[in-house]
């Protein structure tokens, strides 16, 4: 196994926080995580266009150039691959993995399992290294309906791990878990759902945080700006002007200087 999939196997549940751009990932890792996946979201929002529409191939992959390389292992959220031939989704996934991604995120956003099934065994096969973590809406879209047979299928094609994001009632996860029989099971993080210690003690092998660090990061900002414009201070941590550039890519030859901060 490779490193990023021996933490799905370890003896407490890999929790994996979700990064939308170089600094958000860098600081994640140099607060003791050892693992940062991407969040489509973030990435698309940020870029101004939509989450989960096929639209942000380029950025995902230029995100990925600039945190590959990274002292962390990453894993790329991909929506659907970016397209329904499983040939080219497995071609994306292959320049991923020369790029330095441990791990792939692939949504079946309720379409055809069968294509699902094929983009899995065609990403396999050109990239072997990369994990995959196959990932079924049937909670996040649906009503959980189809869900053990959609794993299956996702499972025999080849996927390391699968995902089910929206499934937050612990009956149903832990049955989830047994029905696996040992393939990690990932759940998305719910403030009204399980806490951490709760999914672990019922199986979930991987904890990921999905757009949540992003959306709070843009409500704390929004909050900041309103709340000096009301005269208030503003409260809770934030990290130093010299912590942040500290972060900054080393390999692109920018000269030296002092900047304003800005």
């Amino acid at each position: 196994m490779t490193a990023f999939a021996d933490l799905h196997h370890a003896d407490e549940p890999l929790f994996l926080p979700n990064a939308w751009d170089h600094a958000s990932a860098h600081l994640l890792a140099a607060h003791g995580f050892r693992a940062v996946g991407t969040t489509s979201l973030g990435v698309a929002a940020a870029a101004g266009l939509p989450d989960g529409a096929a639209a942000t191939r380029e950025e995902t992959l230029r995100l990925a150039r600039t945190l590959g390389p990274g002292p962390f292992l990453l894993s790329v959220d991909a929506e659907g691959g970016f397209g329904d031939d499983p040939d080219e989704v497995a071609e994306f996934a292959r320049e991923l993995y020369a790029l330095g991604a441990a791990g792939i995120n692939l949504e079946d956003g309720l379409g055809p399992a069968d294509r699902h099934a094929a983009k899995i065994a065609a990403v396999r096969a050109a990239a072997p290294g990369l994990f995959v973590n196959a990932r079924t809406d049937t909670y996040w879209l649906g009503d959980g309906e189809d869900t053990t047979r959609r794993l299956d299928a996702y499972v025999r094609a080849g996927a390391h791990g699968v995902f089910v994001p929206g499934l937050t009632g612990p009956r149903e996860i832990a049955a989830l878990v047994r029905g696996l029989d040992g393939v990690p099971l990932n759940i998305l993080y719910s403030p009204t759902g399980p806490s951490v210690p709760h999914l672990a003690d019922l199986g979930v092998r991987r904890i990921s945080l999905g757009s949540l660090p992003y959306r709070r990061a843009l409500g704390a900002a929004v909050e900041t700006a309103a709340g000096i414009r009301a005269g208030r201070e503003p409260e809770g941590p934030a990290p130093s002007y010299e912590e942040i550039q500290s972060l900054g890519r080393r390999d692109r030859g920018e000269g030296g200087g002092t900047a304003s901060p800005g």
